[in-house]
């Protein structure tokens, strides 16, 4: 299988769902919080209501949703538990630790790109293992002006990493994300373990891929076998 680009800067990924699996646990808290407060939501709506959002746009869909103003001690509840939740339930996605050991071994840099906060990645990086990985190549939603689907997260890391846009690949498992880093003028790998494939390729990924050890054969070249 050909690289999907003839010459590579280096990777993106997205945090929860691709580096961490991450998602269903806050999903939950969130899911668990909204029905608390008299706005019923199972763990599969939040899943399909507010993956890859901010956490800013999350509250304009909770009043959008429900027609009221969200509470306001919302947001610090659910941070405040999906801290503890996070800290003690979440394990790296399958296949990311070989994958990073890969794009070491083959000289690739990377660096996550993330809507979710600061804390947010050290919490989950740092009980995954993964955070000394990604030192200084952390990036957030909170550092832009724009968090995704706008371009503007994925052009601030490629500038601080050195990448040129037209030659970095970005792994993403939410459209809000595909559609980001399509804008930022990526080519994205769509990462299906949560969402349809059909759904990413509409948002703009080059292809998708249903397991993180199929990710390799499209950054770099096959190793030649030998005669």
């Amino acid at each position: 299988m050909a690289p999907l680009l003839p010459q590579l800067d280096g990777v993106l990924f997205d945090c929860d769902g691709v580096l961490v699996d991450s998602e269903r646990i806050t999903s939950r808290v969130w899911a668990g919080l909204l029905t608390g407060y008299g706005m019923p939501t199972t763990t599969e709506e939040s899943l399909a209501t507010y993956l890859g959002n901010s956490m800013a746009r999350c509250l304009e869909i909770v009043e959008d949703r429900f027609g009221r103003t969200p509470p306001d001690d919302l947001l610090p509840r659910f941070y405040a538990d999906v801290k503890v939740a996070l800290a003690t339930e979440v394990t790296p996605v399958a296949g990311i630790v070989a994958l990073l050991n890969a794009l070491e071994i083959a000289g690739v840099p990377y660096g996550v790109a993330s809507n979710g906060e600061h804390d947010k990645m050290r919490t989950t990086l740092g009980a995954t293992g993964l955070l000394p990985r990604f030192e200084g190549r952390r990036f957030s939603a909170v550092d832009v002006a724009r968090p995704k689907p706008a371009p503007d997260l994925f052009l601030h890391a490629a500038q601080v990493l050195g990448f040129d846009p037209s030659r970095t690949i970005v792994v993403e498992d939410s459209p809000l994300g595909v559609r980001g880093a399509h804008a930022a003028g990526m080519t994205v790998i769509g990462f299906a373990e949560l969402v349809a494939p059909e759904r990413l390729l509409a948002a703009g990924a080059a292809c998708t891929v249903a397991h993180l050890s199929h990710v390799l054969p499209l950054l770099v070249p096959a190793p030649a076998s030998a005669s």
